[in-house]
């Protein structure tokens, strides 16, 4: 499977919000309705991130969905 570009910094900012947050991946897939194998490919960039992902997975982590999107916070800035 080949990486897909342009993810970042969405899948920057929820790997970056899991960690601080202490949350499983498995947790916040299945509070988001996706399967853990689903969000894993979308934390690794793996499968494109669309509008309604950034909504659900905003949901699941209890933060703004421009948390998500704020290029400012990527992991490692």
């Amino acid at each position: 499977m080949r990486k897909v570009t342009g993810n970042a910094p969405v899948s920057d900012n929820i790997a970056r919000i899991l960690n601080e947050k202490g949350l499983k991946q498995a947790a916040v897939a299945k509070k988001a309705g996706y399967s853990r194998q689903v969000f894993c490919n979308i934390v690794n960039d793996y499968r494109n991130i669309l509008p309604q992902d950034i909504m659900r997975i905003a949901s699941a982590l209890e933060v703004e969905p421009i948390e998500l999107l704020n290029k400012g916070k990527s992991k490692g800035a």
